[in-house]
Protein backbone atom coordinates (compact mmCIF):
# COMPACT_ATOMS: atom_id res chain seq x y z
CA UNK A 1 0.00 0.00 0.00
CA UNK A 2 1.46 3.52 -1.25
CA UNK A 3 2.47 5.62 1.90
CA UNK A 4 0.69 8.23 0.50
CA UNK A 5 -3.05 5.92 0.83
CA UNK A 6 -1.76 4.50 4.05
CA UNK A 7 -1.87 8.36 5.65
CA UNK A 8 -5.28 9.06 4.01
CA UNK A 9 -7.02 6.23 5.65
CA UNK A 10 -5.19 6.60 9.10
CA UNK A 11 -6.33 10.16 8.90
CA UNK A 12 -10.11 9.64 8.04
CA UNK A 13 -9.87 6.55 10.91
CA UNK A 14 -9.27 9.63 13.26
CA UNK A 15 -11.65 11.65 12.20
CA UNK A 16 -13.98 8.70 12.30
CA UNK A 17 -13.30 8.12 15.34
CA UNK A 18 -13.32 11.75 16.65
CA UNK A 19 -16.83 12.07 15.24
CA UNK A 20 -18.12 9.07 16.61
CA UNK A 21 -16.50 9.77 20.18
CA UNK A 22 -18.46 13.53 20.04
CA UNK A 23 -21.92 11.94 19.02
CA UNK A 24 -21.37 9.28 21.79
CA UNK A 25 -20.35 11.94 24.43
CA UNK A 26 -23.50 14.02 23.30
CA UNK A 27 -25.70 11.13 24.07
CA UNK A 28 -27.17 11.35 27.62
CA UNK A 29 -26.32 8.52 29.98
CA UNK A 30 -29.40 7.71 32.52
CA UNK A 31 -28.08 7.17 36.09
CA UNK A 32 -29.59 3.61 36.90
CA UNK A 33 -31.69 3.64 39.74
CA UNK A 34 -30.97 1.82 42.95
CA UNK A 35 -31.53 1.59 46.57
CA UNK A 36 -28.52 0.93 49.11
CA UNK A 37 -28.91 1.11 52.67
CA UNK A 38 -26.69 3.53 55.19
CA UNK A 39 -24.90 1.91 57.73
CA UNK A 40 -27.74 2.57 59.96
CA UNK A 41 -29.98 0.50 57.95
CA UNK A 42 -32.08 2.95 55.73
CA UNK A 43 -32.50 2.64 52.71
CA UNK A 44 -31.47 5.26 50.23
CA UNK A 45 -33.14 5.30 46.35
CA UNK A 46 -31.44 7.22 44.03
CA UNK A 47 -34.18 7.84 42.12
CA UNK A 48 -35.96 9.81 45.64
CA UNK A 49 -32.77 11.75 45.85
CA UNK A 50 -32.06 13.22 42.90
CA UNK A 51 -35.79 14.34 42.54
CA UNK A 52 -34.84 16.82 44.78
CA UNK A 53 -31.49 17.95 43.93
CA UNK A 54 -28.64 16.99 42.10
CA UNK A 55 -26.57 13.95 44.09
CA UNK A 56 -22.62 13.47 44.09
CA UNK A 57 -22.12 9.93 43.65
CA UNK A 58 -18.23 9.39 45.73
CA UNK A 59 -17.22 5.91 44.77
CA UNK A 60 -14.83 5.03 47.77
CA UNK A 61 -12.53 2.72 49.74
CA UNK A 62 -11.20 3.35 52.96
CA UNK A 63 -7.42 2.13 51.33
CA UNK A 64 -7.53 4.29 48.41
CA UNK A 65 -5.03 7.65 49.01
CA UNK A 66 -6.91 8.84 46.07
CA UNK A 67 -10.04 8.97 48.15
CA UNK A 68 -8.91 10.14 51.11
CA UNK A 69 -7.33 13.13 49.45
CA UNK A 70 -10.88 14.30 47.22
CA UNK A 71 -12.97 13.88 50.98
CA UNK A 72 -11.78 16.98 52.60
CA UNK A 73 -12.90 18.79 49.24
CA UNK A 74 -16.24 16.89 48.99
CA UNK A 75 -16.81 17.88 52.61
CA UNK A 76 -16.13 21.70 51.53
CA UNK A 77 -18.32 21.37 48.36
CA UNK A 78 -20.57 19.82 50.64
CA UNK A 79 -20.93 23.25 52.74
CA UNK A 80 -20.26 25.31 49.92
CA UNK A 81 -23.47 23.99 48.43
CA UNK A 82 -25.43 23.40 51.18
CA UNK A 83 -29.15 21.83 50.12
CA UNK A 84 -28.97 22.36 46.60
CA UNK A 85 -26.91 19.12 46.35
CA UNK A 86 -26.63 15.72 47.97
CA UNK A 87 -23.34 13.61 48.26
CA UNK A 88 -23.85 10.42 48.54
CA UNK A 89 -20.40 8.23 49.83
CA UNK A 90 -20.85 4.67 48.20
CA UNK A 91 -18.52 2.43 49.61
CA UNK A 92 -16.87 -0.05 47.59
CA UNK A 93 -14.33 -2.99 46.83
CA UNK A 94 -13.24 -2.76 50.66
CA UNK A 95 -13.61 -5.96 52.50
CA UNK A 96 -11.21 -5.22 55.41
CA UNK A 97 -12.20 -1.01 56.11
CA UNK A 98 -14.07 0.49 58.59
CA UNK A 99 -15.99 2.97 56.64
CA UNK A 100 -18.28 4.00 59.46
CA UNK A 101 -15.33 4.82 61.37
CA UNK A 102 -13.43 6.36 58.36
CA UNK A 103 -16.44 8.89 58.04
CA UNK A 104 -17.22 9.53 61.52
CA UNK A 105 -13.54 9.90 62.73
CA UNK A 106 -12.73 12.55 59.84
CA UNK A 107 -16.41 14.60 60.30
CA UNK A 108 -17.50 13.82 57.13
CA UNK A 109 -21.30 14.27 57.39
CA UNK A 110 -22.25 12.99 53.50
CA UNK A 111 -24.47 10.06 53.57
CA UNK A 112 -22.67 6.82 53.80
CA UNK A 113 -23.77 4.03 51.77
CA UNK A 114 -22.14 0.69 52.09
CA UNK A 115 -22.13 -3.03 50.09
CA UNK A 116 -22.03 -0.46 47.20
CA UNK A 117 -20.18 -3.31 44.48
CA UNK A 118 -23.03 -3.61 42.53
CA UNK A 119 -23.95 -0.60 42.39
CA UNK A 120 -20.67 0.60 41.42
CA UNK A 121 -20.81 -1.93 38.44
CA UNK A 122 -24.04 -0.75 37.62
CA UNK A 123 -22.39 2.66 37.06
CA UNK A 124 -19.20 1.57 34.95
CA UNK A 125 -17.43 2.36 38.21
CA UNK A 126 -14.17 0.21 37.94
CA UNK A 127 -11.71 1.74 40.52
CA UNK A 128 -11.42 4.40 42.98
CA UNK A 129 -12.23 6.95 43.49
CA UNK A 130 -15.01 7.38 41.18
CA UNK A 131 -17.51 10.46 40.73
CA UNK A 132 -20.45 10.79 38.74
CA UNK A 133 -22.91 13.88 39.08
CA UNK A 134 -26.76 13.81 38.27
CA UNK A 135 -29.05 15.84 37.91
CA UNK A 136 -33.00 15.70 38.78
CA UNK A 137 -33.60 14.03 35.60
CA UNK A 138 -30.97 11.39 36.99
CA UNK A 139 -28.89 11.91 33.70
CA UNK A 140 -25.41 11.96 34.41
CA UNK A 141 -23.55 15.38 33.96
CA UNK A 142 -20.29 14.46 35.01
CA UNK A 143 -18.08 11.51 34.87
CA UNK A 144 -14.76 11.78 37.04
CA UNK A 145 -13.32 9.16 34.64
CA UNK A 146 -13.82 11.40 31.64
CA UNK A 147 -11.32 14.03 33.22
CA UNK A 148 -8.18 14.49 31.75
CA UNK A 149 -5.41 13.49 34.70
CA UNK A 150 -3.46 17.16 35.57
CA UNK A 151 0.45 15.65 34.53
CA UNK A 152 2.81 16.05 37.60
CA UNK A 153 5.57 18.26 37.56
CA UNK A 154 8.65 17.17 36.29
CA UNK A 155 10.14 14.51 38.65
CA UNK A 156 6.33 13.95 39.75
CA UNK A 157 6.31 10.69 38.27
CA UNK A 158 8.36 9.12 41.03
CA UNK A 159 5.99 10.46 43.99
CA UNK A 160 3.94 8.40 46.05
CA UNK A 161 0.52 7.48 45.96
CA UNK A 162 -0.78 9.67 48.35
CA UNK A 163 1.55 12.22 47.32
CA UNK A 164 -0.18 12.11 43.34
CA UNK A 165 -3.44 11.93 44.78
CA UNK A 166 -2.66 15.22 46.64
CA UNK A 167 -1.65 16.90 43.74
CA UNK A 168 -4.66 15.60 41.62
CA UNK A 169 -7.53 16.23 44.33
CA UNK A 170 -7.89 20.16 44.26
CA UNK A 171 -7.91 19.72 40.46
CA UNK A 172 -10.94 17.18 40.46
CA UNK A 173 -12.85 18.82 43.03
CA UNK A 174 -12.85 22.42 41.00
CA UNK A 175 -13.92 20.21 38.01
CA UNK A 176 -16.70 18.96 40.08
CA UNK A 177 -17.28 23.01 41.14
CA UNK A 178 -17.65 23.71 37.76
CA UNK A 179 -20.12 20.60 36.75
CA UNK A 180 -22.37 21.48 39.74
CA UNK A 181 -22.58 25.01 38.70
CA UNK A 182 -23.46 24.09 35.31
CA UNK A 183 -26.03 21.96 36.48
CA UNK A 184 -27.45 23.87 39.23
CA UNK A 185 -27.30 27.57 37.17
CA UNK A 186 -27.05 25.85 33.31
CA UNK A 187 -23.93 28.08 32.68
Amino acid sequence: MPVCLFMRLKSAAIVLVAVLATTVAAEPRLAPDWTLRTAEGEPVTLSAVAVDRPVVLLFWATWCPYCKALMPHLQSIGLEYGDRIEILAIHFRDDKGDPVGFVRDAGYDFTLLTDGNDVAELNGVWGTPGVLIVDTDRVIRFDLYAVPKPEFPAGGEGLSHSSKAGYRAPFWAAEIRKSLDTVLNGR
